[in-house]
């Protein structure tokens, strides 16, 4: 999950020390996610992983929140640059619901800790919503249809009131559908990953690309 080109990018000696310091910094967190969950995410006991002080890791980031946004930050934007490639190449709404899936399973982790349990007192910036609304826009497109026309009285509610979607140019059956595309997706992969499809021995992905060609 490090950004090494990222790193890399920096010129400065002091700079590129700093950027290695800090996806460092987020591999340790990452570990103790993975290990106990994100709420026992602790910057001194990443310190003493790394032989750091706890203050000496305060300058690389001021505190549990700072460090939480910038792998919530990694994890969206890393999610948005697939979806946004699928999309690009021409994917179908089937497709592209396998190519999050593919995401998600590569890291489990990464995908519980922006779309899992929120983390007690933690809210994120706006940047981070801006972030997942690019994942939004491309559901919108895949799932437009220009003959749409409202049908359902949960269509016509969206006409009316959807101010979350406000500056997205979609239609109400549009949006209706990506809605439908993403809680159908999200409670695929929510069981998948907690494990209660195991002992049903059943192929996920098959019944993930069922549950949205129905769409």
């Amino acid at each position: 999950m490090a950004t090494e080109s990222s790193v890399e990018s920096v010129r400065n000696p002091r700079e590129r020390y700093r950027a290695q310091v800090r996806e460092e910094v987020k591999r340790h967190a990452w570990a103790q996610i993975a290990e106990a969950g994100v709420t026992t995410l602790s910057l001194n006991a990443i310190a003493k992983g790394m032989g750091m002080s706890g203050p000496a890791l305060y300058r690389y980031f001021a505190g549990r929140d700072e460090l939480i946004t910038e792998l919530i930050r990694d994890a969206y934007r890393s999610l948005a640059d697939a979806v946004r490639a699928a999309f690009e190449a021409g994917t179908t709404a089937v497709a592209l619901a396998a190519v999050i899936r593919a995401w998600a399973l590569e890291d489990p982790q990464r995908y519980l800790l922006i779309y899992g349990t929120p983390v007690p007192g933690y809210h994120a910036p706006d940047e981070i919503t801006a972030i997942s609304n690019e994942i939004l826009e491309v559901l919108l497109e895949v799932c437009a249809d220009p003959a749409d026309q409202p049908r359902t009285p949960f269509e016509v509610l969206l006409t009316m009131d959807r101010g979350w979607a406000s500056g997205l140019p979609a239609s109400s059956p549009t949006v209706h559908r990506a809605l439908s595309f993403w809680t159908r997706l999200q409670g695929v992969l929510s069981l998948e990953l907690a494990g209660h499809f195991a002992p049903m021995g059943f192929d996920a992905g098959l019944l993930l690309a069922e549950e949205v060609d129905r769409l």
